[in-house]
């Protein structure tokens, strides 16, 4: 690992804002590419699998928790019941050189939600498994020569699907929440930078900010802009196990448009995120991680996970 680069992190930190991605089904911040061996500061292919799971079964509005049993129904607006996720993504990521790389990642997602629309009794019911929207990341990390401080840059793209309907119950062959399909139909800025390095023999840490704008939007939905940050701490002293620690924002900026869900979305969320990395080999690593909420914000009605569970296999040649 390269030396610590001080001034970069402090810069990187101080750009933080609080805004993000707005999504009825946000998933995990986790930030794989530290959880896995670290950024990478050389030439070569890497191939990252990962398995996400978190139920979103409890209801917010602000800071605090909703009694549902205290609601009665109809109600004057939405009151959600769950969503459950298990999401995979594949990464495929490729360095020419020390200095650049690109990186492609490939989210599929396996949704199923339940929510009792405004005005009824009975609770309305959804599935939806396959693609999400793609992003394409490059990068650039030769501003020093050690390689620990690096910008991206990239695109997400309406790979996604956005014609799903309720399958079941009150609302059966409405149209689902804009928020809650497999894809935004927006295609996405995606624009960040990162510091990474040694703190102390045996210990490592980095930071990562990720700002995601939307260029051009589709079917009178626009989701909102929105940022990622995490600081990372790792210690690499034990043989074949490597102990975790991850700190991750998600701000998220409303929905807008005429298929947006507006006054239930936007939020801040901090997540504390502990986590081992097993050594296999130089190669190949698996990873295990667990994130737990530690401050959430949201407006309106809006339903969180109580934690959250990611699995993953990291490859590089």
């Amino acid at each position: 690992m390269p030396r610590w680069t001080g001034p970069a992190l402090v810069a990187l930190l101080l750009g933080a804002g609080p805004v993000a991605q707005a999504c009825g089904a946000c998933g995990c911040t986790l930030n794989s590419d530290w959880a896995s061996q670290g950024y990478a500061a050389q030439a070569g292919f890497r191939f990252d699998l990962r398995y996400d799971y978190f139920n979103q079964d409890q209801l917010r509005s602000g800071t605090r928790t909703v009694d549902r049993s205290a609601l009665s129904y109809p109600n004057g607006q939405e009151i959600q019941q769950q969503t459950l996720n298990r999401n995979l993504t594949l990464t495929l990521d490729y360095a020419p050189s020390a200095d650049w790389g690109l990186t492609l990642l490939v989210p599929t997602y396996d949704r199923t939600h339940a929510t009792i629309a405004a005005g009824d009794t009975d609770p309305s019911f959804s599935g939806a498994r396959g693609l999400g929207d793609v992003r394409v990341l490059g990068r650039y990390q030769g501003f020093s020569e050690d390689r620990s401080f690096g910008v991206q840059f990239g695109l997400k793209l309406p790979t996604g699907g956005t014609k799903q309907n309720f399958n079941g119950g009150a609302e059966a062959g409405q149209y689902l929440d804009a928020g809650l399909q497999l894809g935004t139909g927006s295609t996405d800025l995606l624009l960040g930078c990162y510091a990474f390095g040694n703190l102390a023999p045996d210990w490592g840490g980095f930071g990562q900010v990720l700002f995601q704008k939307v260029l051009a939007e589709r079917n009178g939905y626009r989701p909102g802009d929105g940022l990622n940050a995490s600081l990372g701490l790792r210690y690499t002293g034990f043989a074949g196990i490597t102990p975790h620690l991850q700190l991750n924002l998600r701000a998220e900026e409303r929905e807008t448009g005429l298929l947006a869900d507006t006054p239930d979305s936007g939020a801040t969320l901090v997540y504390l995120s502990p986590g081992l990395t097993f050594n296999v080999s130089r190669s190949f690593q698996i990873y295990a991680f667990v994130q737990l909420p530690l401050a959430q914000r949201v407006n309106g009605f809006q339903l969180e996970p109580r934690s959250s569970l990611s699995l993953g296999l990291h490859w590089s040649f």
